[in-house]
């Protein structure tokens, strides 16, 4: 498949900066949510949508592009991502996980079909992928599946069973990204479970693997564009990401994993530093829409 390409660097840094905004948004007038992991995921999912979704979204029944975020709790920022691309209102931020919103805490691909598999318990989403990927070969329906894995989540025995799989079957329509923020719920994943030597386990396993910077968007084209054109094994992309990208006082902390509620205070903090002005913070802090 041949990857159209995207806008200018600069341009697509500036649609990542205004999701962290809407997630940082949405996550304050839910009174929890996940932020730390949202933002760190935000660079890949905004360059997904702007190279391969911004056309048709994925996860049509016909086949073509097939797409889960495995790591569900950090859904704001898919639904951010959603509403920057047009696929939902952008006043519907504000109704993350209330009653009766679409929105909930985990994807639901009930109400949300292009967001691919209901998620939750941690491991089931990767798994949901690779039945995707299988699925295409069966019906010989053309498309590709990615799939975002958390570094967390990589310590459920659900991930390495599937990553044996897919490599068995030579599943080379298959690339699983991890976002590899080195943090989970409560600590650093070394003080839980360590992953380390983490590249060389997936190669054992059979992947072909590539280790980003996961904020570095020409990086993160480059890497997709080879797992793409590599043929008879799934791909695996390490992505090193920093936990609370773009917000000084989550950087690096396993604090801001979730599930949180943002003070309007922390919120208006948040927002200056991923480069709202005044009116748009207000307009945030009020739940309406920035103009």
């Amino acid at each position: 498949m041949t990857i159209a390409a995207s806008e200018s660097t600069r341009a697509l840094a500036e649609r990542a900066l205004s999701v962290r905004r809407g997630l940082i948004a949405a996550i304050h007038h839910a009174g929890s949510g996940h932020p730390g992991g949202s933002l760190s995921a935000t660079d890949l999912l905004v360059w997904l949508w702007e190279n391969l979704y911004r056309e048709a979204p994925p996860n049509a029944a016909d086949g073509g592009e097939q797409f889960v975020l495995s790591k569900g709790h950090a859904c704001a920022a898919l639904y951010a991502v959603g509403a920057e691309f047009g696929l939902i209102e952008r006043a519907e931020l504000l109704r993350f996980r209330k009653l009766g919103s679409p929105l909930q805490g985990h994807t639901h691909v009930v109400d949300l079909p292009w967001t691919g598999a209901s998620t939750g318990s941690l491991g089931q989403g990767f798994s949901v992928a690779i039945g995707k990927a299988l699925a295409l070969r069966h019906r010989c329906l053309p498309g590709a599946v990615t799939v975002i894995l958390g570094d967390g989540e990589l310590q459920e025995g659900e991930i390495w069973e599937g990553a044996m799989f897919a490599a068995h079957h030579g599943l080379d329509r298959l690339c699983a990204i991890v976002d590899y923020n080195k943090m989970q719920s409560d600590d650093r994943n070394e003080n839980i479970c360590g992953l380390e030597p983490l590249p060389e386990k997936w190669r054992a396993f059979g992947w072909h693997v590539t280790e980003i910077d996961g904020h570095d968007l020409d990086a993160i084209g480059e890497a997709i564009r080879a797992a793409r054109a590599h043929e008879g094994a799934p791909s695996a992309i390490v992505a090193h990401t920093l936990k609370g990208k773009g917000v000084s006082f989550m950087e690096g902390s396993p604090l801001w994993h979730g599930s949180v509620a943002l003070s309007a205070d922390e919120t208006g903090r948040a927002l200056r530093d991923l480069g709202a002005g005044e009116d748009e913070i207000a307009a945030w802090l009020a739940g309406s829409v920035p103009a």
